[in-house]
């Protein structure tokens, strides 16, 4: 078993910050991949943050109606070790299928 820590993401529109607002798993709780995580307020919304992957909830790093900064750790959670790592699949990159020849108009 391996841990995985998530940090507070950037939320865009130039946000530093964000304040739990209610925490919508508990600790030893078994989540999903994109399942709802936190409730978060920012100085311009409440948004609701889905966890990143499945797993069992081990360590939630902020208490409700505290604050903190982008990167910061959120939450860490308990995943076997063959789901450790990037959340995601990372594109093959492919041959062009098929070539263009450009060809100059005649005078």
């Amino acid at each position: 078993m391996a841990e995985v820590t998530f940090p507070l993401p950037d939320l865009g529109e130039g946000l530093i910050s964000a304040t739990v607002l209610e925490w919508l798993v508990a600790e030893g709780d078994w989540v999903e991949r994109n399942a709802p995580l936190v409730e978060l307020e920012t100085t311009k919304s409440a948004v609701e943050i889905p966890s990143p992957q499945s797993g069992r909830v081990s360590r939630l790093h902020v208490a409700e109606d505290a604050e903190l900064e982008v990167g910061e750790p959120l939450v860490t959670f308990t995943v076997s070790d063959d789901q450790a790592g990037i959340v995601g699949t990372v594109p093959e990159e492919q041959k062009p299928q098929r070539r263009v020849r450009l060809t100059l108009p005649e005078d």
